[in-house]
């Protein structure tokens, strides 16, 4: 059953659905959700020079993407500008608002006296006759259409569910614009006119809206319709407190990046939920309907909330670190812990991507064989890219070795010789499990008196490339006996077409 409770998340499509606008679509389908209300989803696409289809069609793609679907909409600002300087022409008739004829040439002189006097400059403009305005019409001068905020001592007074008891005295507000000389709406008009139009009984957003809330409630409150409440979320900081955004931070600052990067949905909706808002019970990883039954403003932090991005233009010290330590945490646990029939979707659909999907992955002993595979090596995994990287070589014969394992592990100039030699050893194998490879590859080092490690440590670079991972004995069973062998000839010839290179190198060093 309907509550009757409605929010909505209204996104200007002038770029990507960064991070902020993100959590804060987050918070208002939580509060739907939670309540049994309406998520309707507005596109404020008034700015006709920087709003453009591909932003919007981007915003919907990330939402989508992050599971946040809406139950109204999208409405587009855009086709209603009718209707919102009808709510204009309202408020000129019933006297809330007036035409004002000042030029910015009388704007700025008006502030720079009140700079003088030192004192702050709250424009209060003049309120003609109607003589004086047909005469001014007559003669075509053009005029904004302004709000006329009360001359008395009062103010505006209204309960933020985030920062408490919120009071602005009429005396600091300004006659603020509500039309262009063009006859355009702007923000504050065309803001409240939709929210009003929508029956919006809940404005979260940004804290950076809060500023605006008395200027919108004075438009509630002149034409007598309900007001909402509001609910303004703390600003979100990187590491050294400056304020998140795509100029300083890049394309790490939007939902698209990490989407690309291999982020679980859910995994990047737990992240930023966190980013100014806690349970109350110290738990961090949520699922959606966990987040749904704890959400709650009370626990919704005033100060501002960190997600630790490095700034865009700064070099990373670990290209694995590329974003907020915490989020990649997450992502991790996520990709740990999730259910094989979630997770392998994803992998299939990062694979195809990358075009390393193979038919025979989806059928009969392949099926299974992919399962087994995912379910081994995610244990070490941070993104579902790391399928396509570190663990390429488990779906590909085409894969790089990392020179720093090559460097550490296969240093001893005799695996040249003595790989081959292992891969001869376990293709006779009678039974291709882990632990008849284990004892073969034993026995084969104590013939040969050197620790079993040498041999588990050069196998792992030969075999996948790297010098972390799975249990090495089940590698080689995941990559099969045909390549775990083939792959341990080809470095050993490898190591020896570069032995004479290294001993020249030596010999003139």
């Amino acid at each position: 059953m309907n509550s009757g409770i409605r929010v909505r998340f209204a996104p200007s499509p002038t770029g990507y659905l960064h991070i902020g606008g993100a959590r804060t679509a987050l918070f208002n389908w939580l509060f739907a959700r939670k309540h049994h209300g309406t998520f309707i989803l507005r596109i404020e696409d008034t700015d006709r020079e920087r709003s453009t289809p591909e932003a919007v069609a981007t915003i919907l793609d990330g939402l989508r993407w992050l599971g946040l679907d809406w139950d109204e909409g999208p409405f587009y600002q855009s086709e209603r500008l009718a209707a919102h300087r009808q709510l204009a022409e309202h408020l000129l008739a019933a006297g809330h608002a007036y035409k004002s004829y000042e030029t910015k040439e009388e704007l700025e002189a008006m502030r720079q006296a009140a700079e003088a006097a030192k004192q702050p400059f709250v424009f209060r403009g003049r309120i003609l006759s109607p003589a004086e305005e047909a005469q001014l019409t007559a003669q075509g001068i053009p005029y904004v259409v302004r709000f006329r905020v009360p001359r008395t001592d009062g103010a505006v007074t209204f309960h933020d569910l985030v920062h408490g008891e919120q009071t602005k005295r009429y005396a600091d507000i300004e006659d603020f614009a509500l039309l262009r000389s063009d006859g355009s709406p702007l923000y504050i008009l065309s803001n409240a006119a939709d929210d009003i139009a929508e029956r919006v009984t809940h404005v979260i957003r940004g804290q950076d809206g809060l500023a605006n809330t008395p200027k919108q409630l004075l438009i509630y409150r002149a034409l007598g319709v309900p007001e909402p409440t509001f609910a303004h979320l703390p600003l979100i900081l990187d590491g050294k407190r400056a304020k998140l955004s795509k100029r300083k931070h890049g394309e790490r600052a939007t939902v698209q990046f990490y989407q690309a990067q291999g982020f679980i949905p859910d995994a990047f909706l737990n992240a930023i939920a966190l980013i100014g808002w806690s349970p109350g019970d110290n738990r961090e990883i949520l699922s959606r309907e966990d987040m749904i039954a704890a959400f709650d403003f009370a626990q919704v932090s005033r100060t501002n909330g960190i997600f630790n991005l490095p700034p865009a233009d700064q070099p990373l010290a670990d290209p694995r670190q590329f974003t907020d330590p915490k989020a990649l945490w997450l992502n991790a646990e996520y990709l740990r812990t999730l259910p094989l029939d979630r997770l392998l979707p994803m992998v299939q659909a990062q694979l195809e991507t990358a075009g390393l999907w193979k038919p025979a992955f989806a059928t009969g002993d392949g099926q299974a064989w992919f399962a087994r595979t995912v379910d081994v090596i995610r244990e070490r995994f941070r993104t579902l890219v790391d399928f396509t990287t570190y663990g390429r070589a488990y779906f590909d014969d085409t894969f790089d070795i990392d020179p720093e394992a090559a460097r550490k592990n296969l240093r001893d100039p005799r695996l040249a010789t003595w790989l081959p030699e292992l891969a001869d050893t376990l293709e006779p194998l009678p039974d291709w499990t882990a632990e008849a490879v284990e004892a073969a590859l034993r026995d084969f080092a104590a013939a040969r008196e050197v620790k079993a490690g040498l041999f588990i440590n050069a196998a792992r670079v030969a075999l996948t490339g790297q010098s972390v991972g799975p249990s090495m004995f089940e590698v080689f069973v995941l990559i099969g006996r045909e390549r775990s062998c083939a792959r341990l000839r080809a470095t050993g010839q490898r190591l020896m077409a570069e032995a004479p290179a290294s001993r020249d190198a030596a010999a003139t060093s």
